[in-house]
């Protein structure tokens, strides 16, 4: 088997993404996938009163520049599980950079999709049809969530899903 059983997961499928979900929407623990023991692993556990706003994973077969695979953060309409494989439109693009005190920032951007599969927000077609509350408070998730790891995260900017999938297309590796 290989190193990365995901990476035989296409980027793309028929105009979508793939997501592979890591932690779910509302959950406090922060699952992390160890390509060296092909689990799922408890990475940490956010405190009381913060949880993952929506299904945080990634896009498998991509690589983003902090070495990583590509942030995903998936609507649904029902929180999924630890290795749930998404069908996910692709929404836009939070870009932001990550920082760690003396070090250079590297970019660490957030993709944002609805589940392919989703009855609640089927409507939603780009980033912009997202409530400009909900997307400063996913903002803020990322601020927070960083901080309390002794690291900065700025966002610079939502772009649409064209951007996004030109973003995706560039990190495929």
């Amino acid at each position: 088997m290989s190193r990365d059983k995901f990476a035989r997961i296409p980027a793309f499928v028929e105009g979508d993404v793939h997501a592979v979900i890591e932690s779910p929407a509302g959950s406090r623990s922060k699952f992390k996938w160890d390509p060296a023991l092909e689990t799922f692993t408890l990475h940490k556990v956010l405190p009381a009163g913060m949880a993952f706003p929506l299904e945080f994973g990634f896009i498998p077969g991509t690589k983003g520049g902090d070495g990583d695979p590509l942030d995903a953060l998936v609507l649904t309409d029902e929180p999924t599980f630890a290795g749930c494989l998404v069908r996910a439109r692709l929404l836009g693009v939070m870009t932001a950079e990550q920082s760690v005190a003396g070090e250079e920032p590297v970019r660490n951007d957030r993709f944002l999709a609805v589940s392919a599969a989703s009855r609640t927000y089927e409507q939603l077609r780009r980033v912009q049809d997202i409530s400009p509350r909900a997307l400063a408070d996913l903002e803020q998730f990322f601020v927070h969530y960083n901080e309390l790891e002794g690291r900065r995260f700025r966002v610079l900017g939502m772009l649409g899903p064209e951007a996004a999938r030109s973003l995706v297309e560039a990190g495929q590796k």
